[in-house]
């Protein structure tokens, strides 16, 4: 799926591109309260995609939930999410894209973020993803398929978030997935180590410059 979104686009709306960066940045090291962000913020009007060499996760779990927020022109929208928790991850060679149309300028504007490709891998705890399309090589270590979402204890429902604790889930002491390419909404985590950060504006053909 096109991260890309239809519709005019103000450069001053540029700079809502800019939060999620920079609050990994400020992120870095910093536990927040109970060791994980409450998903109670509004999502932003545009999805963004998430390409990783390897991601290993303890303490696993997985149930569906609601991504509430605005699109580009400040309506209301809302979008299912797949929620993927963990207690603790590492991460390797993360990519992270997101682009915005400049329909006035005739071009796009495509941030990319890289992280943890140079030998030291990326570290997170009580790490949640809202995750709209997910392709990977995975690998689960004793899972548990059709639990109540609200059975988990570790890492848990996220707090805030919009998911029925009664409604499916499932959960494993580890999982491992390899090849990880990902069109996301939200990424939350208590603590978001990400060595060698490098950020770039890329303009032109977003075709380019994503992460896939």
């Amino acid at each position: 799926m096109e991260s890309q979104v239809r519709g005019g686009t103000r450069w001053k709306r540029f700079a809502v591109v800019m939060v999620p960066s920079v609050a990994a940045t400020a992120a870095i090291g910093v536990a927040l309260a109970q060791g994980a962000l409450a998903a109670s913020f509004s999502v932003s009007g545009q999805s963004f995609k998430v390409k990783a060499d390897r991601l290993v996760g303890h303490d696993f779990v997985q149930y569906g939930g609601v991504a509430e927020g605005t699109d580009l022109e400040g309506n209301t929208a809302t979008h299912p999410v797949a929620v993927s928790g963990f207690k603790t991850a590492t991460i390797t060679n993360m990519c992270q894209s997101v682009v915005t149309p400049l329909p006035l300028l005739n071009t796009s504007v495509t941030l990319v973020l890289n992280a943890g490709n140079k030998g030291t891998k990326i570290q997170a705890q009580n790490l949640y993803l809202d995750v709209e399309s997910l392709d990977a090589d995975a690998v689960f270590r004793n899972i548990d398929i059709g639990i109540a979402a609200g059975q988990n204890k570790s890492p848990g429902i996220q707090p805030g978030t919009k998911a029925n604790p009664f409604g499916f889930a499932q959960q494993a002491e580890t999982a491992t997935l390899t090849d990880v390419k990902q069109t996301a909404w939200a990424t939350t985590a208590g603590t978001f180590k990400l060595p060698d950060l490098s950020l770039r504006l890329k303009v032109g053909d977003p075709k380019k410059y994503e992460c896939y």
